[in-house]
């Protein structure tokens, strides 16, 4: 049961990254990958809204956010073997590259597109957010308090 756990884990792993990353980024990517199976579609890439939900402080009470567009679709290659997607936006280009990324990581490929799409992309993903942070971190402001020795 624990290999299935890990397997459950990496999956996720590499799904919410591929449904996080922009567009522009994951597009140059994959369009490194020379070889690119034959699929049919499961359901073709459709776009629609979700409600995101949030807690106070990530503890308290769900409530209700707002929606998001999200494009979904899933595939099937030759062999078989299913690839889901679920990426914000309106992309059915993205969506695509997302489901037969899931669907060959499932496959014998998966080092190949490891190396040259997820790899890649977790990288430029965690510059750009160290990049936001360090922009958010020069604006922070510290307050401290003064003693005034009346005490």
């Amino acid at each position: 049961m624990a290999e299935q756990e890990k397997e459950t884990a990496a999956r996720q792993g590499w799904m919410g990254l591929l449904a996080r990353a922009p567009e522009a980024m994951l597009m140059a990517l994959w369009n490194r990958v020379e070889e690119r199976p034959a699929f049919d579609w499961l359901r073709a890439p459709e776009t629609g809204g979700v409600m995101v939900r949030g807690r106070a402080g990530g503890t308290g009470a769900p409530f209700n956010l707002g929606e998001m567009t999200v494009t979904r679709c899933a595939l099937a290659l030759a062999d078989g073997t299913v690839g889901h997607a679920y990426v914000q936006g309106r992309s059915r280009a993205k969506a695509e590259a997302a489901a037969l990324i899931d669907a060959l990581m499932q496959t014998a490929a998966a080092d190949t597109i490891r190396a040259l799409v997820l790899d890649p992309l977790a990288a430029q993903m965690a510059e750009r957010s160290e990049g936001r942070a360090a922009r958010a971190a020069a604006t922070k402001v510290e307050f401290f308090t003064l003693v005034r020795g009346e005490d």
